[in-house]
């Protein structure tokens, strides 16, 4: 187990995520149990709809931290995962969401109205 963790660290500070994967796919099966996907453990951002552009399928996004990519609160621009979501919202509203890294552009992949 300590040789496993080793390269693991070691993987890691050499930028080898696929490694890194394996590691952790060696690890739960030994253990018998796999981790939680990450959207369950994705914690929502809140944030307040500024624009919606339907023909573009995007949506501003005035948000606090996102803490998911380590980014600080800012007002950016976000592609949305379905067009639908479009339709959810409107400008002014207050939303929590969740962001991923999809084909290289930040996307929501989720949101509700905030409480």
């Amino acid at each position: 187990m300590r040789k496993t963790l080793i390269t693991t660290a070691l993987l890691a500070l050499l930028g080898g995520g696929a490694p890194l994967a394996f590691a952790q796919a060696d690890h739960d099966a030994h253990h018998g149990g796999a981790s939680a996907p990450a959207e369950a453990n994705a914690k929502l951002a809140e944030g307040t709809v500024k624009k919606i552009d339907k023909s573009a399928g995007k949506l501003t996004i005035a948000h606090g931290p996102l803490e998911s990519l380590g980014m600080p609160a800012m007002t950016m621009v976000f592609r949305a995962a379905e067009p639908g979501m479009l339709d959810q919202v409107k400008a002014g509203d207050k939303i929590r969401f969740a962001v991923e890294k999809v084909g290289g552009a930040l996307t929501v992949t989720s949101l509700e109205p905030a409480q």
